[in-house]
């Protein structure tokens, strides 16, 4: 423990900055993984409803709907209810984009600012490493050459400390903002492919 603060101390301010960008970066992953587990789930479920549909069954597919929590759950749980209503056409269909949209939204939401911390921390770092070999040939020059190496050296680990940290913070963001993406993307498919087998599957009743 000591150590690591010893070298939040020794990197300055870009390190500190990262440290708290790191904080922030994993709690974001916590987060969405808690939000993006569920996503790709229920397909069982939603196929049993389908067939449900399809033998007229309406309430009991509804019913087997109604404990869905995954995106496409939710989605065709409106699709259902709207058909039983009598709502279809260019009307239905425009309200489950917009209702798909919103949820494609929802799981979106601060993906954008992972993809940022990964683009900005290396960044950060590269700056942290300039500002400290600056630092370091400032020295070197003020000593007119006659610096220890030893001193030299440890100023240009502190500054590489930074590019390093940078990294650090950068790559797990990039990763789970690719996996999160991933995964979103499955999802969508999932609530297109659901309302579209039920559109059909209504038109065929």
């Amino acid at each position: 423990m000591g150590g690591l603060l010893e070298m939040l101390i020794t990197g300055g301010p870009v390190i500190m900055l990262l440290a708290v960008m790191s904080v922030f970066s994993l709690s974001l992953i916590g987060v969405k993984l808690v939000q993006l587990w569920p996503v790709r789930s229920g397909e069982d479920n939603r196929k049993r409803a389908l067939n449900l549909w399809k033998e007229g069954k309406s309430d009991k597919a509804m019913a087997a709907m109604a404990d869905g929590y995954a995106p496409a759950d939710r989605v065709m749980t409106y699709a259902m209810q709207a058909l039983s209503k009598g709502l279809n056409g260019p009307r239905l269909e425009g309200e489950l984009m917009r209702r798909g949209n919103e949820e494609v939204t929802q799981m979106n939401s601060l993906i954008r600012l992972l993809e940022l911390i990964a683009m900005v921390s290396p960044l950060l770092g590269l700056l942290g490493t300039v500002l400290g070999m600056i630092q370091s040939f400032q020295e070197l020059e003020l000593a007119q050459g006659a610096a220890n190496a030893s001193v030299l050296a440890g100023g240009i680990w502190q500054a590489l400390l930074t590019t390093a940290a940078g990294l650090l913070v950068a790559i797990p963001a990039a990763i789970a903002a690719g996996l999160f993406s991933a995964r979103i993307d499955g999802a969508a498919q999932l609530i297109e492919n659901a309302v579209g087998r039920l559109l059909l599957a209504n038109e065929s009743r």
